[in-house]
């Protein structure tokens, strides 16, 4: 019974800087997990999504309300994992259809877990249907991406200029890697891959007035319990980040995410982010996945620009349809 009392316990701290004490906070939950030294839970290193590098984005449509694998589902994954990783080290940086790309063994795998989609609402792990302006502006994005005219024309992402918040957040190939560090008064996160830095104030103050829209939102934090809250919007409506590694469907200016961060071990994070875009979707979504904490991770300068031949290869290839498709002249 003591052990339990203890587990729940709750402490009173008054959060100080070096200005002076800005809040009182208690916080409830298990002692065990680290606190920051104002009472806090600290959610502070680096932490990577890779565990959940192999689960679909949207769940197989045969698979129904079903959130986990089965065990003969879970051993054929495996055995597919343990197949790709062999076949990984005899492969070349060239894919069947003859383009570039980084070579497969160069993929992080953490994994895999038993989780059969990203998507953990709606109950079937499928994206619900996209509103009409969604469609078109999907439409619109693809046609422009497949067949550029200029720079703009490009996914932001393709230009080495953001992922954008919920790209940044999802498992991808490699380099999901983030860096969360803490103060009494802000919640700074450092994603490895374009560097996107958030800084994420925890003080009450009110988001910034709708004239101002930023590739990566205006967030505002709070603390749940043990939870931290994040709710972003103010966003430009520039970014597909509704898939991995920001392809996907176009947001909105009226996109607003709400994330959850929550340690629940001393290497666990249960990470959720609740999509709420009227303007793409007809329902708002949710996806879930663990971070994992990873104390050796070394995070590098993420160099993109530096090697970005997509953007004039893309453009030259196409006006050379172009060129074919005016019979060369």
């Amino acid at each position: 019974m003591s052990l339990v009392i203890c587990a729940a316990a709750t402490l009173s701290v008054v959060a100080t800087t070096q200005f002076g004490p800005i809040r009182e906070h208690r916080v409830s939950g298990p002692l065990s997990l680290p606190r920051t030294a104002w009472g806090d839970p600290d959610l502070q290193g680096v932490w990577s999504s890779t565990l959940a590098s192999d689960v679909p984005f949207e769940r197989p449509a045969e698979m129904g309300t079903r959130t986990a694998l089965n065990d003969e589902e879970f051993d054929k994954l495996l055995e597919i994992i343990r197949r790709n990783e062999e076949a990984d080290r005899f492969k070349t940086d060239t894919n069947k259809d003859g383009r570039l790309s980084a070579p497969d063994n160069w993929r992080e795998r953490g994994g895999p877990t038993r989780q059969t989609s990203l998507i953990v609402d709606p109950p079937n792990g499928r994206l619900p249907p996209l509103t009409a302006d969604g469609e078109r502006r999907a439409r619109r994005w693809r046609d422009a991406a497949e067949h550029p005219n200029g720079p703009e024309d490009m996914n932001p992402y393709d230009r080495c200029i953001t992922r954008g918040v919920f790209g940044s957040a999802l498992p991808n190939i490699y380099n999901s890697a983030s860096r969360i560090l803490q103060t009494p008064e802000l919640v700074v996160i450092y994603h490895e891959m374009i560097h996107e830095t958030r800084v994420i104030p925890l003080d009450g103050r009110p988001h910034l007035t709708d004239n101002i829209r930023l590739y990566m939102g205006d967030a505002r934090g709070r603390w749940e319990g043990l939870s931290l809250v994040i709710e972003t919007r103010n966003f430009n409506g520039m970014t597909g980040s509704y898939g991995r590694n920001g392809n996907g469907n176009p947001t909105s200016t009226a996109l607003k995410l709400v994330e959850r961060y929550t340690r629940t071990s001393a290497d666990t994070i249960d990470y959720e982010v609740t999509v709420d875009d009227p303007r793409t979707y007809t329902a708002p979504w949710r996806v879930a996945f663990p971070l994992t904490l990873e104390p050796n991770y070394t995070i590098y300068e993420y160099d993109c620009h530096e090697s970005n031949y997509a953007m004039e290869n893309l453009l030259r290839s196409a006006r050379a349809l172009d060129g074919a498709d005016q019979g060369g002249r």
